[in-house]
């Protein structure tokens, strides 16, 4: 079901949400769903678009890349990163949710990348197991972090700074969707 976001209300919209999710999203399981899942839904519930194949599309990219581990040991992103990302893609494409236009590829190129260097700035790092202490690529680590609460302790809180910084780098086509 998708709602238009009148101009000027933008603002208003992700304040109110952004304060339902500084209570809300400390509570959630990471089994239900993850960084990635809570950040871009987060954006597109404030859009008014709730869409449960997106939600799919999105979980086994938290955990970076669901832990993620090349041979060389390298990980994958944080989903909160992932998930702004995404949510670029998604405002740029509009709100008839075709296809993005060729001419705005290379913006969402640029947009994706000044976000992820803006989260890195803010964090030190866009890597999951530097920001959240874990290595998911093991299960049993990945059942240690959701037992010892991490999400609700300290890993939400990234999720909360991408969809409000989304806001910020996204405030002129926010206005247009």
């Amino acid at each position: 079901m998708e709602q238009k976001v009148l101009k000027g209300e933008v603002d208003k919209k992700f304040d109110e949400a952004l304060k339902q999710y500084e209570e809300i999203f400390p509570k959630i399981s990471p089994t239900e769903g993850g960084c990635a899942e809570a950040t871009l839904t987060g954006i597109l519930n404030i859009l008014g678009i709730q869409d449960g194949l997106i939600n799919n599309i999105m979980i086994p990219l938290s955990g970076g890349f669901g832990g993620y581990k090349s041979e060389k040991g390298l990980s994958a992103p944080c989903g909160a990163v992932v998930g702004g990302c995404a949510a670029v893609g998604v405002i740029l494409g509009g709100k008839g949710r075709e296809k993005m236009s060729s001419e705005l590829v290379p913006v969402a190129y640029m947009k994706s990348k000044q976000f992820a260097k803006e989260f890195e700035k803010e964090f030190g790092s866009v890597y999951c197991p530097i920001l959240s202490g874990y290595d998911f690529s093991d299960l049993d680590v990945f059942m240690q972090y959701v037992k010892d609460g991490t999400w609700g302790k300290k890993c939400y809180k990234y999720a909360l700074w991408a969809i409000n910084n989304i806001r910020k780098l996204m405030q002129e086509e926010l206005e247009k969707f």
